[in-house]
């Protein structure tokens, strides 16, 4: 039998270039609005380019707490930096690239080979990753808590 999760999610225009978004499910609302970079955007204000990076990736970090929970990896802190490049691709704008950076700090430098594994298969398993035609570059760090950061 097939899986299926249904996410409702409403949103309302308010004023100029500015809504709010909120799901029947959740208990907050956020407002959104055009990106500053376009006519009549919104300084400040959630635009969809910055969610759609946010989803991707708060989806890695969920993957990988979960992964990290099921291999028993031991990590002081889990914090990643993503970036969304928009681009114009055949005439249509489009978020052409995500770079996500994550970074995990352990205490035990023979952890590092089971937190590589952690974040490739937590890459690999992103089910927001994998739903986008977005490119994904992924560039994970491991530190080792008295360590200076070293790519992995």
């Amino acid at each position: 039998m097939a899986v299926e999760h249904v996410y409702d999610v409403t949103v309302t225009w308010q004023h100029d270039r500015k809504g709010i978004m909120q799901s029947s499910a959740l208990n907050k609302t956020v407002e959104v609005a055009t990106p500053p970079e376009f006519a009549k955007g919104m300084a400040g204000i959630w635009s969809p380019e910055h969610l759609l990076v946010a989803a991707v990736n708060s989806c890695l970090m969920t993957t990988f707490l979960a992964i990290a929970e099921n291999f028993n990896l031991e990590y002081v802190s889990f914090t990643s930096h993503g970036t969304g490049k928009l681009a114009m691709v055949d005439g249509k704008y489009m978020i052409s690239e995500i770079t996500l950076t994550p970074e995990v700090v352990i205490t035990e430098e023979n952890a590092r080979d089971k937190a590589e594994k952690v974040l490739v298969k937590s890459e690999k398993a992103c089910l927001i990753s994998n739903s986008v035609k977005s490119a994904i570059h992924f560039h994970p760090v491991i530190i080792v808590q008295s360590e200076v950061p070293v790519q992995a």
